[in-house]
């Protein structure tokens, strides 16, 4: 295998390429990996050289605290190529900001920008080929850490993995989803950690979801945690309503994920003066709206997926189902965002960034 130093990134190229093994026009989300992976190890209090190597098994002794007290984060991000082969990322730093508040949250140690930031760019362009253009596909990217550190008592580790694996996919989800209002299940709970991207908040999302499926809904919409009153998040994705033409979301706080493409969302509104509220929405006031016939829209909003228009949600034995708008917002939000991610528009807010 070829070896070489990149910006003191340690890079051993695999001897041969998948590449060809692969339909990039039937690309399911997330299960096909590139040639290669970033790996950085911290140990002895910091941060070891990062290293590109083949993408390929790890070994962790069974000790790994990981194992055990579920120290992980991650991120989820895309690289896009247009039509002139360029490649670009889409707000990268608000991603290395967030990654290193849930480092902060789970104990475990930050990663510097250079290794975050650099590693994924000197990844992506060693497995440029693999990004691919069809409609709506992108490179998915995961970064993420986790314990790596041996013991069986209950406390902080002392090692840590960070990686970057690739995964080219297709389009998260197609069509309006279904979902139902959940009244039993929590995702997160005051002073928790629902904002922090930990693998433990999505594990704990499985079973309920799961529950929602068997009644014929596709996701849950998750509330809080003392009496189920509150809008909170769709699935693994922050939501937003429409009553009228005023648009809402709830406040992020320390239940609810920051997420980028809300905050992307939030910020278009304000630039083609959509009216906004950042507020508690209530499950009786959503209820109400849609009796009224106010309930415009509902969607979610987040990497994978970008928008996920819902169609339907259900709450106590009844479905409300929403209108078929012909000129929406979600497609409005989606259309300005995936034009500035693919580079087909001038990208005004500065989000856009080149490889």
């Amino acid at each position: 295998m070829e070896s070489t130093t990149n910006n003191a990134i340690t890079i051993e190229k695999a001897q041969n390429s998948k590449i060809a093994e692969v339909d990039f026009d039937n690309l399911a989300f997330g299960s096909v990996f590139s040639d290669h992976m970033l790996v950085c190890d911290y140990r002895n209090g910091a941060w070891e050289t990062p290293k590109i190597i083949p993408y390929g098994p790890i070994s962790l002794m069974p000790s790994a605290k990981i194992f055990h007290y579920g120290q992980s984060i991650f991120e989820g991000m895309k690289a896009y190529k247009d039509n002139k082969d360029d490649i670009f990322l889409f707000r990268p730093a608000d991603n290395h900001k967030r990654f290193n508040i849930s480092a902060s949250r789970m104990a475990m140690p930050e990663v510097p920008v250079e290794h975050f930031i650099e590693g994924l760019k000197a990844l992506l362009t060693l497995d440029k080929a693999w990004i691919p253009q069809t409609e709506g596909s992108a490179m998915y990217i995961r970064p993420f850490m986790f314990a790596s550190g041996e013991g069986f008592h209950a406390s902080p580790a002392d090692a840590y993995k960070f990686m970057v694996c690739l995964a080219p996919s297709g389009p998260y989800f197609a069509g309006k989803v279904k979902v139902l209002i959940e009244e039993k299940y929590s995702r997160s709970a005051n002073g928790g950690v629902g904002y922090a991207k930990t693998g433990g908040n999505y594990a704990g999302q499985f079973h309920p979801t799961q529950l929602a499926k068997e009644k014929g809904y596709h996701q849950v919409i998750w509330t809080d945690d003392h009496n189920h009153e509150n809008i909170e998040e769709a699935g693994a994705m922050n939501i937003f309503v429409r009553i009228g033409d005023t648009l809402i979301t709830g406040p992020t706080s320390d239940r609810i994920l920051n997420g980028i493409t809300r905050k992307s969302v939030l910020e278009i509104a304000a630039a083609e003066g959509i009216k906004t509220e950042v507020r508690t929405l209530t499950v009786t006031e959503l209820v109400a709206a849609a009796k009224a016939g106010t309930l415009k829209e509902m969607f979610g909003t987040g990497t994978a997926a970008v928008i996920s228009p819902i169609s339907t949600f259900g709450y106590r034995a009844t479905d409300y189902q929403l209108p078929d708008l012909e000129n929406s917002y979600a497609d409005r939000f989606k259309k300005s965002i995936t034009d500035i991610q693919y580079n087909r528009s001038e990208d005004t807010f500065g989000w856009r960034v080149k490889l």
